[in-house]
């Protein structure tokens, strides 16, 4: 964005719209991160379920 909207903006709407975009990038930066540990715990589980269902007897070999 160039410097002439972002001054337009400012001076149309005051500080209120640095709030709103501060906010929504804050915001979008916690969401990434959510998603970020969410994909690193289902990684965890998978490999976790792999490992049990491995070790585990199979139903087929009980006689």
């Amino acid at each position: 964005m160039t410097e002439a909207l972002w001054v337009s903006i400012l001076t149309e709407h005051g500080p209120w719209v640095l709030l709103v975009f501060y906010l929504l990038y804050r915001d979008h930066k916690k969401d990434e991160t959510t998603r970020d540990a969410l994909a690193r715990n289902s990684e965890i589980i998978i490999e976790l379920t792999t490992m049990i269902r491995e070790r585990l007897p199979h139903w087929s070999r009980r006689p």
